[in-house]
């Protein structure tokens, strides 16, 4: 029964979001989401917490998480002391880019002269650390794969994306971690929701749009969480 009430709610939350106030229908506290990422989770999260205002508390860490070289040395700043229930995250956009310190283009990015950030075997070593720590947090986990590389970038090769996913899917299946495939949707989008030709950043619908599939993946997944507690009651 109580399974089915909170169903009921997350539903009527959808449709009705004024309908639902900041606490369950038991009078439970809403749940934590935390979103790590780069400036693309900067870019979509507000959306996301908007979509999910009635359904859980979706914060993201302060500041960009960069690469995973960062996110090793600054996770546990990250998570903190809060109890998380999912965490979405990802990298990849920073690892995969080259840059030279002599480059005037933003963030010193150049693929000529350039040097990778991180190479795909310290990526799989790096995020397998991450997650094992992840993991550690008992949060439903959610990895979202990078979003696409357009033609024409300064500093990342096309295709790059894909064999830096094809990697993390490795670390995932072995982790047993869920998959929301932002690459997959992003390649699908036209230029127009692209700020400009050869940028990896989007536009407000842009974002909209990546927030629309990160929200219905945390619901989904929140829906799951809650369905795994009341099994154990």
């Amino acid at each position: 029964m109580k399974k089915l009430i909170m169903v009921a709610w997350l539903l009527t939350c959808i449709s009705l979001p004024s309908a639902c106030a900041r606490e369950t229908p038991q009078g439970d506290t809403l749940p934590n989401v935390l979103i790590i990422g780069d400036s693309i989770s900067l870019g979509y999260t507000p959306h996301v917490t908007e979509m999910l205002k009635k359904v859980a508390v979706v914060k993201h860490h302060k500041g960009n998480a960069q690469h995973t070289g960062t996110g090793l040395k600054l996770l546990d700043q990250w998570i903190g002391d809060t109890t998380w229930d999912v965490i979405h995250f990802n990298w990849g956009l920073w690892d995969l880019c080259y840059r030279h310190p002599d480059s005037k283009v933003q963030g010193n990015r150049d693929k000529v002269n350039g040097t990778v950030t991180t190479s795909l075997a310290q990526y799989e070593k790096n995020l397998d650390q991450l997650v094992t720590r992840l993991k550690k947090t008992h949060a439903k986990l959610i990895w979202a794969h990078t979003t696409v590389v357009p033609e024409h970038e300064a500093g990342r090769f096309v295709g790059d994306d894909k064999k830096y996913n094809d990697v993390a899917a490795k670390i995932m299946k072995k982790h047993g971690i869920p998959i929301d495939d932002l690459y997959t949707l992003t390649k699908r989008f036209p230029p127009t929701l692209f700020t400009a030709p050869g940028n990896v950043h989007y536009t407000k619908e842009g974002y909209q749009a990546i927030a629309k599939q990160v929200a219905g993946v945390m619901q989904a997944t929140l829906e799951g969480r809650q369905t795994d507690s009341s099994d154990k009651e």
